[in-house]
């Protein structure tokens, strides 16, 4: 496991670097071709141990401390989190086409029509943006799509089909009970697919609005979601950041029940005397107190407005804990500490 940690930690690093270093100038192509090998075995990873509760606590542990010194190294830095690890390839390569010192010779090698494609798979990166402009050529061709997300093609589709048999039944009158019964039954908790539904979830609320009856449609979701916390809490702890950013942009709904999620997790924390850090008590979350920091920095940025009411509370909060400015004595001053760096 140790193994496993030092290489996704290096990865991240390679991702980082991609994006962001002039470094890239340098690379040839089978420095690229390496790249692209990392990008797919932390995909792997993922794919092998999301399930696992405990291995993947590790993991988020170990991304946090990547995490942190690379944002000390790269002004900017967009952190990864665990789930980005699944689409590892797509965001090393988003990077490298945003960097401006990627040479040509490897901007041709990407852009290059590939000659060998075994199962569907390239043996190597050669073609890597020619394949994505197909697909997307080929989505556009069968069903237009106006405004694609990072949630993927699937997540969009099932997502657009909810919000429209949410609608039909909303507008047709149907008792709230059998709207509720039907939304219970195709986003219920199951096994191993409980990310793809989040993506569905988040799919539907970010669909655009281009009615009354759609916006109805999201409002109903979102207070059908505000009583199931373990689903809210699942939106939370799973779904990439840049779709977490958009959900508390787009709706004031789900920006509430994210920020009293938030401050509910806090009051969870214990301070370890042992560890020197604040842990979780609660078994039905493994968020770190670093995780905290980052989610309540991200809905500051989606939300600049809810900031200034928030860090109030959080004052009122530290006071009545005593005012102590020492760590490990308030949750609510260390998270001011840490917010305010």
């Amino acid at each position: 496991m140790e193994a496993v940690l030092k290489n996704v930690s290096v990865t991240v690093e390679l991702l980082a670097v991609a994006a962001r270093s002039n470094a890239v100038s340098q690379w040839d192509e089978q420095t690229l071709s390496r790249a692209f090998h990392w990008a797919k075995y932390c995909e792997h990873i993922y794919s092998r141990f999301h399930n696992n509760t405990a291995i993947r606590r590790v993991m988020e542990q170990q991304l946090q401390i990547t995490n942190q010194s690379l944002r000390h190294v790269f002004p900017g830095y967009s952190h990864v989190s665990f789930s980005d690890l699944r689409r590892c390839q797509h965001v090393l390569l988003v990077g490298l086409l945003n960097n401006p010192e990627l040479p040509i010779t490897i901007m041709k090698t990407l852009f290059k029509t590939p000659v060998n494609i075994i199962n569907n798979d390239f043996e190597d990166v050669t073609g890597i943006c020619s394949h994505l402009i197909r697909c997307k050529s080929a989505c556009k061709v069968l069903r237009p799509l106006s405004a694609l997300s990072a949630v993927g093609a699937d997540a969009e589709v099932q997502g657009e089909m909810l919000m429209e048999r949410l609608g039909a039944m909303l507008s047709q009158g149907n008792e709230l009970c059998r709207v509720e019964h039907f939304l219970c039954s195709v986003l219920q908790d199951s096994e191993g697919a409980v990310q793809h539904m989040c993506l569905v979830i988040a799919a539907a609320l970010l669909t655009a609005k281009g009615s009354a009856e759609q916006t109805a449609s999201q409002d109903f979701l979102l207070e059908w979601l505000q009583s199931r916390h373990n689903l809210l809490h699942n939106l939370c702890t799973m779904l990439p950041s840049a779709i977490l950013k958009e959900l508390a942009k787009g709706h004031q709904k789900f920006r509430d029940s994210f920020c009293h999620m938030l401050k509910k997790w806090a009051t969870e924390m214990e301070y370890s005397i042992t560890e020197g850090e604040w842990i979780n008590n609660s078994t039905n979350t493994t968020v770190t107190f670093q995780k905290l920091t980052e989610f309540f920095l991200l809905l500051f940025e989606a939300c600049p407005s809810v900031r200034r009411n928030t860090e109030e509370e959080m004052r009122l909060f530290k006071i009545s804990d005593g005012d102590f400015d020492v760590q490990g004595l308030s949750v609510w001053g260390d998270l001011l500490s840490e917010l305010n760096k």
